[in-house]
């Protein structure tokens, strides 16, 4: 794995963050794969569908805060690749995880959970 294809990733994720990004309907159907699934903080299970319906819903400018640290990229398979992070928004702190899968044209997020960490002291 090259250290390009991991800044990459990185940087798909952070994108995903942008509260312009997560307002947009057809961006979010650019980064988010057709199979994307998720499983929220809350345990809940989330359809790429449902996913986008709730982003288009709320107000996402809190993501303007949003912090990463502890990025790792582990490569899985030739074209799928494994980011884990933590974000943090305030007081808020969740380690998450994603899978990204790489197309030759787009990288695409396949998968993504999240879980809450205790409050930064």
């Amino acid at each position: 794995m090259t250290t390009d294809i991991a800044g990459q990733i990185i940087a798909a994720e952070r994108m995903l963050l942008d509260p312009d990004v997560r307002m947009d309907p057809e961006a979010l159907e650019r980064w988010l794969d057709p199979d994307f699934t998720e499983i929220g903080q809350s345990g809940t299970f989330w359809t790429r569908d449902a996913v986008i319906d709730d982003l288009l819903s709320m107000d996402q400018s809190v993501y303007e805060e949003a912090e990463l640290s502890e990025t790792e990229v582990t490569q899985l398979a030739e074209t799928v690749f494994l980011l884990t992070y933590v974000v943090q928004i305030g007081e808020w702190r969740n380690r998450r995880s994603s899978i990204w899968r790489y197309d030759g044209d787009q990288l695409r997020m396949v998968f993504n959970q999240g879980t809450p960490l205790a409050v930064a002291p």
